[in-house]
């Protein structure tokens, strides 16, 4: 079961939830020229939506969307699971988690298809380091 597992910070900003909004981030960040590893939408609250940005470069992602004026929250931190999809590949790294009492209070995770899959484990600030050196990070 071949994967790699690498730390990653993100960022968020919040908008209003409503049609074109992560358009215009997406659209935005692509004029910046800001590559990214991952991107989220989640809902928090009845009209705004928490959009979640995993930069390739975040010192980029930092100095382009300050000069845009964009509000970002974080650095927060993930970790990046990219492997072969196979039956039973995230087990394994929940188990060594879970032995050193990490709590994972966040995950998601997407295969393509083709036999690959990317996953991100959130864990408590707190516990990221030990998360981290538990899955030799």
């Amino acid at each position: 079961m071949a994967f790699t597992i690498q730390r990653v910070e993100y960022y968020y900003t919040t908008v209003k939830d409503q049609p074109g909004e992560a358009y215009n981030i997406l659209s935005l960040l692509e004029e910046m020229g800001v590559n990214q590893l991952a991107f989220t939408a989640v809902p928090v609250g009845p009209n705004s939506t928490q959009l979640a940005i995993f930069p390739k470069e975040p010192a980029k992602l930092i100095h382009e969307a300050k000069l845009a004026g964009m509000v970002l929250d974080g650095p927060h931190h993930v970790l990046l699971v990219e492997g072969d999809d196979e039956l039973g590949a995230l087990a394994n790294i929940h188990e060594k988690l879970f032995k050193a009492n990490v709590n994972v209070y966040a995950s998601t995770g997407v295969t393509d298809g083709k036999g690959s899959y990317g996953y991100l484990i959130y864990v408590k600030e707190d516990d990221f380091e030990r998360a981290a050196e538990t899955l030799g990070v």
